[in-house]
């Protein structure tokens, strides 16, 4: 027994003389999406130039996508043998493949070419990142044996691009579409028309390349900087029918579905300002020129319809796509409560109100599509007023709307803004660009769970899958894109392929950071903030104590407590730190010489609040839940634009009371708290806020100003003596006309309540 160990033990470290010349072979497997299945063996594959490769037309797309990615790649041209092997296996699901890398040859197995492309996207992984960019220039590499049996969780992986804010050229979408195809992901969703420009060529209605393409002029900034300001430059811009179907083609070819989206009744300005007899008014209105929601959107008259079949018919012949999104939200009711014609129509229909002439409206255009041999898929609004018969869902309120669309056994997409809204801020940083609003870092992203729980095991299978969404108001550049998309995109990923019990943060941050290197060699500019730091108040028997934290292993975090900035030869982080006082905490990851990332900066208020027993009759919202109660007592403050981060607590559409416990009578000076007012993202100020005391003499009611700031803060100057202090928030209640989100409930986001 101990002969047979010791000769093994000989033979590998033969084996590793006569490869000390030759490439590292990778210990690991750090592919993106996670598969269902792999094991690494030992030993390795050399590919070189007497390989070759060897498939039949079953397997022709992925065959030769593999084919040109080597060659194009690296010197090697695929002239050998059948050492790469595809092979056809109708036990395995259709998307589905295992990839094998033995001693003298690579088995790719696939029922379907595209369960065989996907295997070659995993393959491609495991070769040099200089692959990337034709830059490998060695004649052979090494390839660790490896088995692996995968197949996706969802049949729906998608991401999703609006054009009609921005546009970009044709070349970054192609540059898109293979990322989406390197992640194993399979819809595109082009979201082509919108109030600020109309993107797609129809012939039979030029005046939308004429004039819906263009808008005058842009809102500078951002839409809650008061007064607005506008750059005065025309913008616009339309993909022609050959493009697009070029762009179809080439999506194709990664077996990656493009699903256009027209959009109607509402976001329809744009349309409009082309031909207003579209409109219930008649009356010639712009292009948009600012961001939000219109009142003049589609008329349902016999002109709209026909308009509308006429465009969708160019557009079936440009997209073999089953599905056809037609939009279906935002769609303000005020121009058709005006309208003697829709309301002739609801009295002619039998409808209950404007709700139903939406649905009236859906429906049409869904057995339009239907007679096609199309389905229709609608944002989350189509169910108001009664789902279309056969409409597929795409939930992006939270999830209530997909709950209720599954449990009448229509098919469901998820895209919640809380989880897959990329166009949100990713980090903290004050140097961050741009961003609508809201916050949403890559763990929140991974940690999504597309099957809401209220589904039972039969309702969950109307849950196709999920996608990610980057809406292009604040987005300008290609490069903007990028940074938004990436890393966020592996986390949805792995959300819509890989298996929920396979999920684990710090292996994919590791597979994160690996992937950054490729990312590099197809240019693709990302948002790195894995080596920033994560902070969090801990109060318990010890007292209070701050506790940091970094994604990346084999670093040290450094810090001080004065404000300056960290360097080197700081104080080393090992435990939480005791928090006695008010501090400015800055801390910054390092390798052995050097600062990697940014630096974290926290300041901690300790206001006599602070650790004190805190209550709220209702739970926050299960997608903005921040830190909970605690969080609104823990001594820090949440950002002036990121609502959605772990400070602030989010309530839809409820009145909260808050009961902050003293503990004794505790005099105190001032109390002060801010809400979000970002009504464009649905968020208001609250109706009225009544703060109450032990003594009940005292009391303060404030009914806040309902200004556009974004920020509303409140602060009651008033000495006095209480052993607690209760804080009843009224919401706003339902949006009104005219505004983003109208008919809606409205947000409550509330910050730090300071005690002083």
């Amino acid at each position: 027994m101990h002969y047979k160990k010791t000769l093994l033990f000989l033979v590998f470290i033969s084996f590793l003389f006569n490869c000390k010349n030759e490439e590292k072979i990778s210990s690991e497997v750090l592919i993106i999406p996670q598969p269902s299945e792999q094991t690494i063996n030992k030993g390795s594959f050399t590919l070189n130039a007497s390989t070759g490769i060897q498939y039949d037309d079953d397997f022709k797309i992925s065959a030769e996508f593999l084919k040109s990615y080597i060659e194009e790649g690296s010197n090697i041209k695929l002239v050998g043998s059948n050492d790469i092997s595809f092979i056809k296996d109708d036990t395995l699901a259709d998307e589905g493949y295992s990839l094998e890398i033995l001693p003298n040859t690579i088995q790719i197995k696939a029922k379907t070419d595209q369960g065989a492309f996907y295997a070659v996207q995993s393959l491609r992984q495991l070769l040099p990142v200089e692959f990337e960019n034709a830059s490998y220039s060695k004649d052979k590499i090494v390839i660790p044996f490896v088995t692996i049996k995968d197949k996706p969780k969802f049949i729906y992986r998608g991401m999703h691009l609006d054009v009609a804010r921005h546009m970009f050229s044709v070349d970054f979408i192609k540059k898109y579409i293979d990322a989406l195809a390197m992640l194993k992901m399979n819809t595109f969703h082009w979201h082509l028309t919108d109030d600020q420009g109309w993107r797609i060529e129809i012939k039979q209605y030029p005046r939308l390349q004429e004039v819906s393409a263009y808008r005058n002029e842009t809102l500078v900034g951002h839409y809650s900087d008061q007064p607005h300001q506008f750059d005065g430059k025309k913008y616009g811009g339309f993909y022609t029918q050959e493009e697009i179907k070029e762009v179809v083609a080439y999506a194709q070819s990664r077996f990656v579905t493009v699903i256009p989206e027209i959009e109607m009744p509402g976001h329809a300005q744009a349309a409009i300002a082309a031909y207003p007899e579209l409109g219930c008014t008649g009356e010639q209105v712009k292009v948009a020129q600012k961001w939000g929601v219109f009142e003049d959107i589609f008329c349902p008259n016999q002109k709209t319809f026909a308009f509308l079949e006429d465009v969708l018919e160019e557009v079936l012949d440009l997209f073999p796509s089953e599905y056809i999104h037609i939009g279906g939200d935002e769609a303000p009711k005020t121009r058709w409560k005006n309208c003697d014609h829709c309301q002739a129509l609801i009295k002619k229909e039998g409808l209950k109100d404007e709700h139903e002439l939406q649905s009236y409206f859906i429906s049409r255009i869904e057995a339009y599509l239907n007679s096609k041999g199309r389905q229709i898929i609608g944002w989350d609004e189509i169910l108001e007023g009664g789902l279309a018969p056969n409409a597929t869902v795409m939930s992006w309120r939270g999830v209530t709307g997909a709950v209720e669309a599954a449990k009448q056994h229509h098919n469901v997409i998820m895209t919640p803004t809380s989880h897959c809204y990329f166009d949100y801020y990713q980090s903290e940083n004050d140097d961050e660009p741009i961003a609508i609003g809201g916050f949403l870092p890559l763990e929140k992203v991974y940690s999504f769970n597309p099957i809401p729980e209220e589904l039972n095991e039969e309702e969950s299978k109307f849950i196709l899958g999920a996608q990610g969404n980057i809406w292009t108001e604040y987005i300008k550049t290609s490069e903007h894109v990028e940074y938004m998309a990436f890393p966020r995109i592996f986390a949805m990923s792995e959300v819509v392929w890989s298996k929920l019990e396979h999920k684990n943060y710090a292996d994919f941050v590791k597979r994160v950071e690996n992937f950054h290197k490729r990312l590099d060699a197809l240019s693709i500019n990302y948002a790195n903030h894995l080596y920033e730091i994560e902070g969090e108040l801990l109060s318990d028997d010890n007292g209070l104590r701050y506790q940091l934290q970094t994604l990346t292993n084999g670093k040290t975090i450094r810090f001080t407590l004065d404000g300056s900035e960290p360097t080197v030869n700081s104080e080393a982080y090992t435990k939480p730190i005791p928090i006695t006082e008010s501090v400015s905490i800055k801390a910054s990851v390092f390798n052995s010489d050097k600062k990697l990332g940014t630096t974290f900066s926290q300041d901690i208020n300790l206001h006599k609040a602070v650790g004190k027993k805190i209550t709220i009759n209702k739970e926050p919202h299960k997608s903005y839940p921040g830190s909970g109660a605690e969080g609104l007592v823990n001594g820090i403050s949440g950002s002036d634009s990121r609502y959605g981060d772990k400070e602030w607590l989010g309530f839809w559409g409820e009145d909260i009371e808050i009961t902050i416990d003293l503990g004794e009578e505790t005099e105190i000076n001032s109390i002060e708290t801010r809400f979000h007012n970002g009504q464009g993202q649905w968020i208001y100020a609250p109706k009225s806020i009544i703060f109450s005391f032990s003594d009940e003499k005292q009391q303060f009611s404030i009914v806040p100003n309902p200004s556009e700031k974004s920020i509303l803060d409140l602060k009651i100057p008033k000495k006095l003596t209480t052993s607690f202090i209760k804080i009843n928030v009224y919401n706003y209640g339902i949006i009104p006309e005219g505004k983003q989100g109208a008919g809606n409930k409205a947000w409550t986001f509330i910050d730090e309540i300071i005690v002083n």
